[in-house]
């Protein structure tokens, strides 16, 4: 990557669209522009944030009638000179526009390219960087509001203010080795530890919030797993009320598992149906079952759907045995195929498994919506815990480093092991807190960060 290039890229979706928007930046951007824009100025003598309209040529081939918005450094995004051609949205029409910028001396923009800029440029914050993949890609609306709250800096500000008291106090605990032998505190001891279990208890709920924060961002998951024949592609089907997975008999029919997504009380829900739990010799079908296993790993809740008519307990040891080893997740028993019972659903005590329990009939729709009521409220109140911050798995693994590093301040202090043992420790917290918010960076922080990105933004 040349930072000293001058970079362009389609910053809007490629296809047919109204209008489609490429984006030039860099030190000669207004010289490159002018080399195939034509209209009433030429657009380095144009003032700042005003939009022009005239004819874009490649050598003196008209292209198409466009506007061109104009941005000096560093008032723009990327805090360099930057032109916008608004053209008519269409494939060929966008592809000439880069190919002719790119002909005039400028080159393709490489993904995220524009953002990082405007990163090294100070004109975004590591966390805002973050945010504005988050908005780019939100599923939810909650989780694209507390997206653009981010982007605003409230979060990084908080973390700087953290990170300016633990400098302040650990240059005074530095300070009393100065003076070690009048044995003076400029720091109050109580005052001190009361400070570090606030600062511990609060990075720790804004990394345990993670979790939540990853429903707004990728949805909330839920598996639907069970023997073969279970019922599991019907109910499926019957969750997202159309018909999505193929229902067969034959035992094995569902080889790999199917995704699918649906909005439930606002939030989204990305539902699995699985492959069939049982010993099979089919090599395929073994690889479905593996595949099925990874994809549950990751589920916020597990449906394990029993065939009532193998009788009400036939998959419990399927239910302790997914409890067991997925511990994090939310076991459902459900009780499926009630319609083919001839008294109607039985009596049945369920305290012994100590979960929620749901009777229905996927092919007939019983109950089906009072599952569906009952997801939504679990997706709902699951991704409430993120009410503050959106975080991405980065912040959340450094955050909860600096809460230990706190915790092992505090420590230090209850122990009254010496004031640079606690200097220390606040030290790494800083340094960490800087590393969040890229007050300083790693070359393979960014390319991980940036990689999320597409080209043009």
């Amino acid at each position: 990557m040349r930072n000293g290039d001058t970079i362009c890229a389609l910053a809007t979706p490629p296809g047919i669209g109204g209008i489609a928007v490429v984006r030039l930046s860099g030190p000669d951007a207004l010289a490159i522009a002018d080399c195939c824009f034509r209209g009433k100025k030429r657009l380095r003598e144009v003032a700042t944030h005003t939009i022009h309209y005239g004819r874009f040529v490649w050598g003196e081939e008209l292209v198409d009638m466009v506007t061109a918005s104009v941005f000096h450094a560093p008032h723009s995004y990327t805090g360099e000179d930057t032109v916008e051609f608004g053209c008519h949205g269409g494939v060929l029409v966008a592809e000439a526009v880069v190919e002719a910028l790119i002909e005039a001396g400028a080159r393709l923009a490489e993904p995220g390219e524009f953002t990082r800029r405007a990163f090294l440029n100070g004109k975004l914050d590591l966390v805002q960087v973050e945010a504005v993949a988050d908005l780019i890609y939100a599923t939810s609306v909650p989780g694209a509001r507390l997206a653009a709250r981010q982007l605003l800096g409230g979060l990084t500000q908080q973390l700087r203010e953290l990170r300016q008291q633990l400098v302040q106090t650990a240059a005074l605990l530095e300070l009393e080795l100065d003076f070690a032998e009048e044995e003076l505190e400029f720091v109050s001891r109580p005052e001190l530890l009361l400070r570090l279990e606030q600062g511990q208890q609060w990075c720790q709920r804004l990394a345990d919030s993670y979790r939540a924060a990853e429903i707004l961002r990728s949805g909330f998951l839920v598996g639907c797993v069970g023997y073969p024949n279970a019922g599991k592609s019907s109910l499926f089907n019957a969750l997202l009320q159309r018909h999505r997975a193929i229902v067969s008999p034959i035992p094995g029919t569902t080889r790999d598992y199917l995704e699918e997504g649906l909005y439930l009380q606002g939030i989204p829900i990305r539902l699995l149906d699985t492959a069939g739990v049982r010993e099979t010799d089919d090599v395929v079908e073994l690889e479905g079952i593996a595949l099925a296993e990874q994809a549950v790993r990751q589920c916020n809740v597990l449906l394990i759907i029993n065939d009532v008519t193998q009788g009400v307990g036939h998959s419990v040891g399927l239910l302790q045995e997914l409890q067991h080893r997925f511990p994090e997740a939310l076991c459902v028993y459900v009780q499926n195929k009630i319609d083919l019972l001839s008294d109607g659903p039985l009596g049945w005590d369920a305290g012994s498994i100590r979960v929620p329990v749901f009777w229905l009939s996927a092919l007939r729709g019983d109950g089906i919506e009072e599952l569906r009521r009952w997801l939504g409220e679990q997706a709902r109140r699951s991704s409430e815990l993120s009410a503050e911050v959106l975080l991405s798995a980065r912040q959340a693994r450094v955050l909860r480093e600096v809460a230990q590093s706190l915790a092992a301040a505090r420590e230090a202090l209850l122990h009254e092991l010496p004031g640079e043992f606690v200097a220390a420790d606040l030290r790494h917290a800083v340094e960490l807190l800087s590393e969040l918010t890229g007050d300083t960076w790693r070359e393979d922080v960014l390319n991980t960060i940036f990689a999320r990105f597409c080209i043009g933004k």
